[in-house]
Parts: C-alpha cells; structure tokens; sequence
C-alpha cells in the first residue's frame, strides 16, 4: 500500500489503541493507576505531528481489568484524563477515549473486535467516515476491528513473525508510533 495515495488529510480519523501503542503494556497485569501508566518512546512528539495531520484522534481500548473487578471507571477516567494532560502539554491531542470494561466472554459489541467504540465514536464526531480513517494497534483485534470497518490498518510491533502471522489484516506496519507518524507527515501535501 501506497501511503502517498491514500491522500490523508483533515477529514480522516484516527483510531488508536492504548497499551502496547501509547503506553508500555504490562504482561499479565492492567494500568490500573497513573503510577503505572508510562508513555512509550516518541508517542508524545508523534501525537504532536499526528494532530497536524488527522481530522480527529479518538483511542479505542478494552479495559476488561474493570470487568474483573482490578479496577474502577474513575480510576480508568483519571488516567486518561491525565495521558491526555500530557499529550496536550506537549502539542498534541486526543479527541475521545473510549473503552470497553467487558470481559472477552461477554462478547459485548463494545469490546474489539467488534465495532461498538467506533459506532459511539461516529455517534459523538458524526464527520467521521470509516473508508478515510485509520486504526493503529498492536494486536490482531485491533486489525480485525478496522478491517471489520474497512480503516485502513497500522500495526505497531517489531515481532517479523507476528506481522507475518496476521499479514492479510494488516496494511502498514511501525516499529512505533513515531515512525508511523513520521510516515504520515511525509505523505502531507
């Protein structure tokens, strides 16, 4: 896929997911506090360029942590409330953060890959067209999820056989969000 075709412009959205893209993941465990949270390299400078470049920027992210009971939505809404701070302070945005609190075995329609986030996300931002957006995560759910809505689909990992794996659901893929930003800025006209 050409980046340079796709004529990105204001008009597009973009998805985002959360752990593993914006902040570290924690293996086998949640973001549970603002303690915990930490920004991973170059997203700061990338949600910067990428605010120049996309129309809106929403972050889609299961939290099944508060389905099991790890965690409460006041704690989930103070750490976005903060990462958004922080995005802001250093010239970026982020338009919405949903979330999903369901377990996987709830199949909850909110819960990627199903499409849910992004219904109430075209609900909030009703300029939102799914054809001239772009979701960027690191794990075959997210892909699933922007596929499901025809997004074109970022994936963010440096694991060659994981992209391997799920080749035929991925368009572009970033060592990191600031590559992929940086590619995003380049195609600008």
């Amino acid at each position: 896929m050409n980046l340079n075709n796709l004529k990105i412009d204001r008009t597009w959205t973009l998805f985002l997911d959360r752990d593993g893209v914006i902040n570290r993941r924690i293996v086998d465990g949640y973001v549970d506090a603002w303690s915990r949270f930490e920004f991973l390299g170059g997203v700061k400078e990338a949600l910067k360029i990428l605010s120049s470049v996309f129309g809106k920027i929403v972050i889609v992210s299961n939290q099944q942590g508060i389905g099991k009971g790890l965690m409460t939505e006041a704690a989930l809404q103070q750490i976005h409330r903060q990462m958004t701070e922080e995005i802001e302070l250093h010239g970026g945005r982020i338009d919405k953060a949903y979330h999903s609190p369901f377990l996987e075995a709830d199949c909850s329609i909110l819960r990627k890959p199903n499409v849910g986030m992004a219904l109430k996300a075209r609900k909030d931002f009703p300029g939102i067209i799914f054809k001239r957006s772009v979701m960027v995560g690191d794990s075959a759910s997210d892909m699933i999820f922007g596929k499901k809505l025809d997004m074109i689909t970022a994936f963010i990992s440096v694991d060659k056989k994981l992209i391997s794996d799920n080749h035929l659901l991925i368009d572009l893929s970033f060592p990191d969000l600031i590559s992929f930003a940086h590619s995003m800025a380049a195609t600008e006209n």
